[in-house]
């Protein structure tokens, strides 16, 4: 199996809030800084998203991809790689806890393999540049307000 980079941010909002951020999949590319593109492609029956595809611009690595996504109760979701130009395989997850009144833990766990060839160390870096942008673009996003 392999190795997934995960790291931590406390959010000054409801769980609820910040998973309402994380689900609104059209407003990515107002915070999120890669996704130039999001289009829910299917939704389940409570009207989440179960498929999504994204065009992410990260500068040399340009991809159009569709991710699968399966919602956990209130406070988890997970999703994986359906098709990309660009990778093998994505997995990544974002996981709510209540630290408090109004204030959330996120946890955000990824694992990605590109197909061209890229050491571990090297991988695990962009891998944590990654979540570290998505962490602090959640907060922001979600701190300021914004719907």
């Amino acid at each position: 199996m392999a190795e997934h980079t995960s790291s931590s941010i406390t959010i000054e909002a409801a769980p609820a809030d910040v998973m309402g951020v994380i689900a609104d999949f059209a407003r990515y590319p107002d915070w999120t800084g890669e996704v130039k593109e999001a289009e829910v492609l299917r939704t389940d029956d409570q009207g989440r998203a179960e498929q999504v595809r994204l065009v992410m611009d990260a500068g040399a690595i340009k991809d159009d991809q569709t991710l699968a996504y399966t919602w956990t109760g209130g406070n988890e979701v997970s999703w994986t790689l359906v098709k990309s130009q660009m990778l093998r395989s994505l997995d990544g997850s974002y996981i709510l806890k209540p630290a408090g009144p109004a204030t959330t833990e996120v946890t955000y766990l990824l694992t990605v393999d590109v197909k061209i060839p890229m050491l571990g160390m090297i991988k695990r870096k962009a891998e944590k540049v990654i979540i570290d942008r998505a962490l602090a673009g959640l907060k922001k996003r979600v701190e300021s307000g914004e719907k």
